[in-house]
């Protein structure tokens, strides 16, 4: 099982400070009128308006509006992935209950905080009901984060292992959130409970 790529939506790359800092703004900008207006009626331009930079800058980085959002995205999965690392920290290496915690929880604090991330997360949504690539790009991002701190090979079976407990846990935090605007909270512990024991099997 290989490893999947990560998209590259960008035109250009970001060279120096003032460029990148007009790039945050613009993704920063993607992500609240996400929130605001939904992915249907969002437009570069009004992108460009919120952001307060020419329409130009916004065309420098992004070819239409879906690039624009498989970057957000692709930052979303970069954020996640240092919010999971810092939460380790303070674990002891090995435990992976509290790394699938740290996993679970940091998912579902930035699926309630993260401007835009309910619309777009990792890139799985949009269009809506679109899957696959972006779990496995999750589960390969995962596995490349935690097989050091667990002390195993990122191996194929790894791999699997972690493509399972993502799509599970996937599913499962969707269903909590149709039946609960906040996450519903009694589906969101079975899910728990299931990924601890179906990584027991794999993980004990």
């Amino acid at each position: 099982m290989k490893p999947v790529p990560h998209a590259t939506s960008l035109r250009r790359a970001p060279v120096q400070r003032r460029s990148a800092e007009r790039l945050t703004r613009i993704l920063d900008a993607c992500a609240d009128l996400l929130d605001e207006v939904g992915y249907d009626a969002l437009s570069t331009r009004a992108v460009a308006e919120r952001a307060g930079v020419p329409i130009g800058s916004v065309y420098r980085f992004f070819g239409n509006k879906k690039q624009m959002a498989d970057a957000l995205a692709q930052r979303n999965l970069e954020r996640y992935a240092e919010r999971v690392t810092e939460r380790l920290k303070g674990a002891r290496r090995g435990d992976w209950r509290a790394a699938m915690d740290a996993v679970l929880d940091e998912y579902l604090a930035m699926k309630r905080t993260a401007p835009g991330f309910s619309l777009v997360d990792f890139g799985n949504q949009i269009p809506v009901g679109a899957r696959g690539e972006p779990n496995h790009r999750v589960a390969d991002r995962l596995t490349d984060l935690l097989s050091g701190y667990l002390g195993r090979e990122p191996d194929e079976v790894l791999r699997r292992t972690f493509l399972i407990a993502v799509e599970t846990a996937d599913t499962l935090v969707h269903l909590a959130f149709r039946m609960d605007p906040a996450g519903d909270e009694k589906v969101i512990e079975e899910a728990r409970q299931l990924l601890r024991a179906y990584l027991a099997r794999s993980l004990d």
